[in-house]
């Protein structure tokens, strides 16, 4: 298969909307109202944050998205990526599309000056796991988290 990275198009929407509840069912949270349009908005808007790129493979089909946000740091003075959602299709997966958008993603940081791509996953994603160990290196940090409604 081969794999090419873009920018999100308007015409992908169908198609991303697939892949972004297919995102949130594997890790068990629906969407609320309004959540996924609001999102797409964002996305469709290429001066804020979040941004994304999606895989395609050969046929022109999107079987894969990222989705990916600026963030300030006290730590350093150039902004840090949160790589906060990547997600390919089960049919793709294995082929090099996830590799593909998180060096697009990497690439992103390298042109802005970004000091760092950081993301965040649950341990059992193994599958996930093997690949962010061959171009990620894994932190000691635990995240707390306090919802509100």
């Amino acid at each position: 298969m081969t794999i090419r990275i873009r920018s999100l198009a308007p015409e992908d929407k169908p198609r991303w909307e697939v892949l972004w509840l297919g995102y949130r069912k594997f890790y068990e949270s629906v969407p609320g109202d309004g959540v996924t349009e609001n999102l797409w908005r964002w996305l469709m808007n290429k001066d804020e944050d979040p941004h994304c790129f999606v895989a395609v493979d050969e046929n022109e089909n999107v079987v894969g998205i990222v989705h990916y946000l600026f963030q300030r740091t006290t730590f350093e003075l150039n902004d840090r990526i949160y790589l906060q959602d990547l997600f390919v299709d089960s049919a793709a997966r294995g082929k090099g599309a996830g590799r593909a958008l998180i060096e697009a993603v990497y690439g992103v940081a390298e042109s802005t000056n970004a000091c760092e791509v950081y993301w965040m996953t649950q341990h059992f994603n193994d599958t996930a796991r093997r690949l962010y160990d061959e171009v990620a290196t894994l932190t000691p940090f635990i995240k707390y988290t306090k919802k509100f409604p």
